[in-house]
């Protein structure tokens, strides 16, 4: 443990530790991702997704790893215990910062299958990472280009994770909270922004009868979300994680952008879960330790 270090030190060298693991394993990703699309029979797109996948799931490993040599956190984490890497998932979650999805990897790491984020067609261009998740098939949406345009987007990729168990994540309320987007569309939670139905309806239209549950993740810092730096420096000193698995029922299912009457519904069973995650977070906020 190398928590002794000053915060700008420790943040220095988790940074470059991170920074040598990821271009250290973008290469090879990026070679099978170029190799699947030279060679694009189904057989073959199968192995190399699965050697991509297993690359990944050491990256995070690694990762993590670093992480745990360099920061000292206290990690709260519950409702991870049964969960196999061997079935299909959708990860819904709330998110207030970049490291929202440091932590997911790291809760996550070898109890499901790697996870696969939908992304702004803007990060496609992050230095070594964008290469890394266009290999790994991660879908990115073209926001400007409107809803249809990510209905495409979203069906393709389904199509593609049919193929082996993943686990899709999506953060429900399309961005990262803050005070000011919190007023500006005067949510009614506490601790969240309005959810958005779309993404994760389309993938259960489009996967529900695979998909083996639906996992909704709840992240608090008690002592405050803090962006990327500030985490690796250290001042992200207790993390707490709550998941709750919930199983895919047949009212979940439907035709969210043409049956109104079950779009409402849909909105009805999101509204609900926001509001349960957000009484959640309260009492996590007003536990010490």
């Amino acid at each position: 443990m190398l928590s002794f270090l000053p915060g700008p030190v420790r943040g220095a060298l988790s940074l470059l530790l991170f920074t040598i693991n990821t271009i250290f394993w973008t290469f090879p990703i990026l070679l099978l991702g170029l190799l699947k699309l030279l060679f694009p029979s189904s057989d073959w797109r199968k192995f190399c997704t699965r050697m991509q996948d297993g690359m990944g799931t050491v990256w995070i490993f690694v990762n993590n790893c670093s992480l745990h040599l360099t920061n000292r956190i206290h990690w709260d984490v519950r409702g991870v215990d049964g969960l196999v890497p061997n079935e299909w998932y959708l990860v819904v979650a709330n998110h207030q910062s970049w490291v929202d999805i440091l932590v997911l990897q790291k809760i996550f790491s070898r109890k499901i299958p790697f996870l696969k984020f939908f992304l702004k067609k803007e990060l496609v261009w992050v230095p070594f990472l964008g290469l890394a998740w266009w290999a790994l098939d991660y879908p990115f949406l073209e926001r400007s280009a409107g809803a249809y345009k990510d209905i495409e987007t979203t069906l393709k990729a389904c199509e593609k994770f049919r193929t082996i168990p993943v686990s899709i994540m999506n953060f429900v309320e399309g961005t990262r909270f803050t005070m000011e987007k919190h007023r500006k569309q005067s949510s009614p939670y506490a601790n969240l922004l309005k959810p958005k139905a779309g993404g994760i309806a389309f993938v259960l239209t489009a996967m529900g009868k695979q998909i083996h549950s639906i996992l909704d993740v709840t992240i608090v810092y008690p002592h405050g979300a803090q962006n990327f730096w500030a985490f690796l420096c250290g001042k992200v000193p207790e993390i707490k994680v709550r998941v709750e698995s919930l199983s895919v029922d047949a009212e979940l299912l439907g035709d969210y952008f043409h049956d109104r009457k079950f779009r409402r519904q849909f909105m009805l069973w999101l509204n609900a879960l926001w509001a349960e995650k957000d009484d959640r977070m309260k009492m996590l906020l007003r536990q010490e330790g």
